[in-house]
This record gives structure tokens, C-alpha cells and sequence, in this order.
């Protein structure tokens, strides 16, 4: 599967809140002992992040999330930029992930940052 593909399921992944669905997106692209790292959870394994995206859900009904980069990638790393938008379509946050690959080309890892880098001291 190309890499933009993958990517493209991951984030439909964060835009589905019936857990079915969303559990079926994420065996085609996340690993089953991948890690997902964020300013607010850490969690390992397929199980626990489908569960973890349930959980935006229930926080924020009806948000969702779009990408607003291009994947940059090379040596099976990866990052790109994305937002989150709320129900009304507003953008509550952008940020940025930085990821890594399996050898089979499913996610391993992400980590994730919220918002622009701190400013230099």
C-alpha cells in the first residue's frame, strides 16, 4: 500500500466514531503492537487506540481531523501536519505527527504535538 494510502486511512481512522469501522481502518494500517504518543495519552496496540479515538469521540462529538500537509518520509520515518476541527467546523487545534513504519509498511509509532514548537528562551 503507498504510503499517502495508508496515511489517508489513518486519518479517515480519526474521522469515524462508529468503533466497527474504525476498528477495520486501523488493521489495514496500524500495527498490533504499534504506539500512538500525544501531549495527552500514550497507548500501545491496535485495541487501545481504537479505543483511545473512541474516547475523542465521546469528548468532542463530531469533530474530526484534516490533513494540511504532504507526507514528508524517508528510512521508514514519516511526519505531516493536520487540524482538528470541531462539529461547528471551527479549528480547535493544528499539529503535527511524526511517525514510523513496520517492515510490512503498516504505522508502528506515531507522536504527535499539538500547536506551533515553543518559542526559543
Amino acid at each position: 500500500m503507498e504510503l499517502s494510502e495508508v496515511i489517508a486511512l489513518y486519518m479517515d481512522a480519526w474521522r469515524e466514531s462508529d468503533r466497527a469501522l474504525r476498528q477495520q481502518l486501523l488493521e489495514r494500517v496500524w500495527a498490533e503492537d504499534a504506539t500512538y504518543t500525544d501531549p495527552t495519552a500514550h497507548v500501545i496496540g491496535r485495541q487501545e487506540f481504537v479505543d483511545h479515538i473512541g474516547r475523542f469521540f465521546e469528548q468532542f462529538p463530531g469533530a474530526s481531523f484534516e490533513l494540511t500537509s504532504g507526507i514528508d518520509a524517508h528510512h521508514g520515518k514519516l511526519r505531516f501536519t493536520w487540524r482538528m476541527l470541531l462539529a461547528d467546523r471551527t479549528v480547535f487545534v493544528e499539529g503535527i505527527d511524526f511517525g514510523e513504519l513496520s517492515p510490512d509498511g503498516r504505522l508502528h509509532r506515531i507522536v504527535g504535538f499539538f500547536g506551533p514548537p515553543a518559542p526559543k528562551p
